[in-house]
């Protein structure tokens, strides 16, 4: 393949965002040093306000993985990804509305906080460390996978790209805390949509016209997107996307440490919660820009694919491929698109690597050594983000053994996330589970879905499931051209044709499904928890939503928790049953500590507001 270097303009363009997004880490650890406080920190204070954060939460999970993977399921699989823009929706409205006024009212820094309130520390621990290994094993997918499809089509250098992504992060992130990490997140949210939108211009002006775009997707079978066929092996139809990728995005947004460390950063949860409905739109611009750009690519390639012609030699080098060629003749747009991917790449890494040094910080070592100074606390807080900066980037060898980057980076969110979001959501709407269920419901998840997809690893589904649609080579240079033909299977296991050959959508949705089945049944069988000694604000009573009708069987679904003490009975009169009383109390357990002052609801705005939170130590 002929490789195109990139001219000077080029890296003048990549190297300002580098240069840009260290200049945000040096300003907020020169305007913030007077607050040195882990609080400060980890979560800014508490003191975001809700634009911001959204542009971070679309940034941290619009990653590489969507400005070069996305592209490239949308041109060798048709527009189906667009129904993503239901699961969107599905996950925003239940993150929103079920997960995070449970998270924000109860004032905790870490998500795992939470279990050890609802359950104990052995059910803390254990999710923290299956969230340390999701985040490291995605966190590697993300650095690498660009940067070698960039090196394959650029000349970038690999390991340069990789090493230069890894020490800025780091160093932005330990300097500046999570307000540097979501000042910096804003940024590079712009410069995607930039280095997008101009793709999308000039590739349907080359085209065109975007109507030629549309006609040659349509007669290439790239807009056939609405697939009703229920067939779980299918790799993506209407229900793999809408159902198993509401499941799998669930898993990242509803119970993902690095969402709701923004969120819980907001001032108040009104802000929380514009946060997160505002990064919806963002979500579905950039899945716009995403699946149109793949039917631009093509409409471009239609007649000579260079992936079946070997001209490149993976899927992922297509949206880098395309754009040089694009971009030929205009130096610095190539090195534009090129810190467009880079830019989800910093945020996404960005994000992780304060999570992870958040999670780690206020799950082993403030529960170790509960009366650190805050001075301490905050160079402890630093040298965690030092030491998962050089793991998250030494962890980018392993993701080369992986396959199709946006296969990899969702088949290890449902791994590992749909177990998660089936824990809590076992604490959460289930009262009567106790700590056995939900220790036990989060082993049978984890085995089921690291089951299925170590399986589909070993075995690779059948290519009647997962082949993609028609690519021409028709005008392809015949020299170049190789026959692209279905892999030979050899012998295979009977399980390999039906459980292994499940839609890597589907892995979040048996992870969670069986870690609350087994939940269920664990906690009954070793006998329930009582509800009256479980504190309200850790339950959501989403029964009230069915049973409105009928104060006795409302109550009867409350198994025992208190719902209608001090406050909220005024609140439940008032039919607003989602809102707690501001002088509930929660007992947290850690180290020696309780919380006096839940973060507090105002009558006069209707609104909890993070102020009201503080904490005290027993002596």
């Amino acid at each position: 393949m002929e490789v195109k270097n990139f001219e000077v303009w080029d890296y003048v363009v990549f190297a300002a965002l580098f240069v840009i997004s260290s200049g945000i880490g040096v300003f907020f650890a020169i305007r913030e040093r007077k607050k040195a406080t882990s609080r400060e920190f980890l979560v800014g204070g508490r003191q975001m306000t809700f634009g911001p954060v959204a542009l971070s939460l679309t940034a941290s999970f619009m990653s590489a993985v969507t400005v070069l993977g996305t592209p490239a399921e949308v041109y060798r699989f048709g527009a189906s990804f667009i129904i993503f823009f239901i699961a969107y929706a599905f996950v925003i409205l239940f993150t929103s509305e079920l997960f995070l006024p449970v998270f924000y009212r109860s004032g905790i820094t870490s998500t795992y906080e939470y279990l050890q309130l609802r359950f104990n520390k052995p059910v803390r621990y254990a999710a923290t460390a299956i969230y340390i290994l999701q985040t490291i094993l995605y966190t590697g997918v993300v650095v690498y996978a660009p940067a070698l499809a960039l090196n394959q089509v650029t000349g970038f250098d690999l390991w340069g790209s990789v090493f230069a992504t890894g020490i800025v992060c780091t160093f932005y992130c330990t300097l500046g805390g999570l307000k540097a990490v979501v000042w910096t997140d804003a940024f590079q949210m712009v410069v995607m949509t930039v280095g997008f939108l101009t793709v999308l211009i000039q590739g349907s002006a080359d085209a065109g016209g975007l109507h030629n775009v549309l006609e040659q997707s349509a007669n290439g079978s790239r807009l056939n997107i609405f697939d009703f066929d229920v067939d779980p092996l299918r790799r993506h139809t209407f229900w793999t996307i809408s159902v198993g990728g509401t499941f799998t995005w669930l898993g990242i947004y509803g119970v993902n440490q690095s969402t709701i460390q923004r969120c819980i950063s907001c001032k108040t949860e009104k802000h929380a919660k514009l946060a997160l409905y505002f990064n919806l739109l963002g979500l579905w611009v950039i899945l716009a820009c995403a699946v149109f750009s793949g039917l631009i690519m093509y409409s471009h390639f239609k007649d000579c694919d260079p992936w079946t012609s070997g001209i490149i030699s993976a899927p992922d080098q297509l949206m880098p491929y395309f754009v040089m060629e694009l971009f030929a003749t205009m130096p610095g747009l190539p090195g534009l698109f090129v810190a467009c991917a880079f830019s989800g790449t910093l945020s996404t890494v960005a994000a992780s690597i304060n999570a992870l040094a958040t999670v780690t910080f206020e799950d082993f070592v403030k529960s170790c050594f509960p009366h650190l100074s805050d001075k301490l606390s905050t160079w402890i807080s630093k040298g965690l983000c030092l030491l998962f900066g050089i793991i998250c980037t030494s962890m980018a060898v392993a993701a080369s053994l992986l396959g199709s980057v946006v296969q990899a980076a969702l088949s290890i969110h449902g791994m590992c996330g749909g177990p998660m979001l089936g824990l809590f959501s076992l604490g959460i709407l289930f009262p009567f589970v106790n700590w056995k269920g939900a220790l036990g419901g989060l082993l049978t998840g984890i085995i089921l879905s690291f089951w299925v997809a170590i399986g589909a690893l070993i075995y690779p589904a059948p290519t009647s499931k997962t082949w993609p649609l028609p690519l021409s080579t028709d005008q392809c240079v015949p020299s170049n051209v190789t026959e692209s033909v279905p892999p030979l299977l050899s012998s295979r296991p009977a399980i390999a044709e039906t459980w292994y050959a499940l839609s890597y959508l589907y892995y979040s949705a048996v992870g969670c499904l069986g870690c609350m089945a087994a939940g269920v049944i664990i906690s009954f069988a070793t006998g329930h928890q009582k509800g009256k000694d479980i504190q309200p604000l850790l339950i959501r009573p989403v029964c009230n939503l069915f049973c409105f009708w009928s104060k006795k069987y409302k109550t009867l679904c409350w198994c025992g928790v208190q719902h209608d003490s001090g406050t909220e009975q005024e609140n439940l009169e008032n039919g607003s049953t989602w809102k707690q009383g501001a002088d509930s109390v929660l007992r947290n357990g850690l180290g020696r500590e309780s919380v006096v002052h839940v973060p507090g609801y105002d009558p006069k705005d209707k609104n909890y507001d993070n102020m009201a939170f503080e904490k005290i130590t027993h002596f």
